[in-house]
């Protein structure tokens, strides 16, 4: 009697083990298709985000670039008005001047 009250649990933990069984191959490629399909869609569409991003950085640095040299056109320009500015101030101050 005291054999088969061993038994008894080796034997349930046989079955279970038994019916358990693994998943076959076909199995998971099946439940594992949509899922690989759906990373598929997901890295096509970061490739295409990533080549979108690169090509604003691209953009924005070249209007960085045109915008630092049109600062310093407007830079030169600015000089060259106060410098016309100076002089016509110059000459109007001349042309004042009673004559004697």
């Amino acid at each position: 009697m005291r054999s088969v009250s061993k038994l008894i649990p080796v034997m349930v933990l046989v079955g279970a083990v038994g019916l358990g069984g693994c998943a076959s191959k076909s199995y998971v490629r099946d439940q594992i298709a949509p899922v690989s399909q759906r990373v598929d869609a997901l890295e096509t569409r970061l490739q295409e985000t990533d080549g979108t991003a690169k090509a604003a950085l691209a953009e924005a640095q070249a209007a960085s670039g045109q915008a630092q040299q049109n600062g310093q056109r407007l830079d030169q320009l600015n000089g060259r008005v106060d410098g016309v500015d100076q002089r016509l101030t110059v000459q109007e101050r001349r042309v004042k001047r009673p004559r004697n």
